[in-house]
């Protein structure tokens, strides 16, 4: 099965449609897939509906397809910097739910892993609550009976990712604090598009060192990246 891709725009191919649902990897500007937000913008792929801990900046990341009205719907943990998106949810242009972090990670390991629901206490008694079925278990001390709520699996039409390293059978690795969302985002997409750094010829990865198996991989392209920094903060100049 072929995996490696010459750019972004024909990894994508055949991929996009209106209205489609993605989960996109990345914290803040960490991590990001840029090369395949650049070509989603491109096709002009409208109605979508995002999965991402945020929505970048202004004029990258996701803010470029908020830029063009690309974007109908973010499932978010956080609007940011980014003033367009919120912009745009103020005025009622976009529509937002708000997930805790630790919750959207979860749904979309869980949808990942082929699960639809689990129960967490993370918003319980809160507006995260509201319309989400709530059931007891006895967890707390001495067995006594507390409060949770039913989150959904995740289950997106489309995963874009960023890694460190692949092999071209799709083991990736990713680096430090940029494999944040992007191992579980991965996996609760029907097809997964990576963007990495460099590409290694298959078996020169060692299997201790792979963070996630190629089995979740379905494409990848190697390129460029401006890995911008959201915010530097350095010391005053002796």
């Amino acid at each position: 099965m072929k995996k490696v891709y010459a750019n972004a725009a024909e990894a994508l191919d055949g991929l996009l449609h209106d209205g489609m649902f993605i989960a996109a990897g990345g914290f803040g500007l960490c991590g990001i897939p840029e090369l395949l937000l650049d070509a989603i913008k491109d096709a002009g792929t409208k109605d979508l509906t995002f999965a991402s801990n945020n929505a970048g900046v202004d004029d990258f990341g996701i803010g470029i397809l908020l830029q063009t009205k690309q974007v109908k719907k973010m499932i978010s943990s956080y609007v940011g910097e980014n003033a367009e998106f919120m912009r745009q949810y103020l005025s009622g242009e976009l529509e937002l739910e708000f997930n805790p972090q630790g919750t959207l990670a979860e749904r979309m390991r869980a949808g990942g892993a082929g699960i639809p629901g689990f129960f967490t206490k993370t918003g319980v008694g809160t507006v995260i609550a509201e319309g989400k079925l709530e059931k007891q278990f006895p967890t707390g001390p001495d067995g006594a009976m507390e409060d949770y709520i039913m989150e959904e699996g995740m289950f997106a039409d489309l995963a874009i990712i960023k890694a460190w390293k692949a092999d071209e059978t799709g083991n990736l690795v990713f680096r430090k604090t940029a494999r944040n969302f992007n191992a579980p985002a991965a996996t609760c997409g029907k097809v997964c598009v990576v963007e990495v750094e460099e590409i290694v010829p298959t078996g020169s990865l060692d299997p201790d060192t792979i963070h996630l198996p190629g089995i979740y991989v379905n494409r990848i392209i190697q390129g460029t990246h401006e890995k911008r920094i959201e915010q530097r903060t350095t010391r005053p100049a002796a």
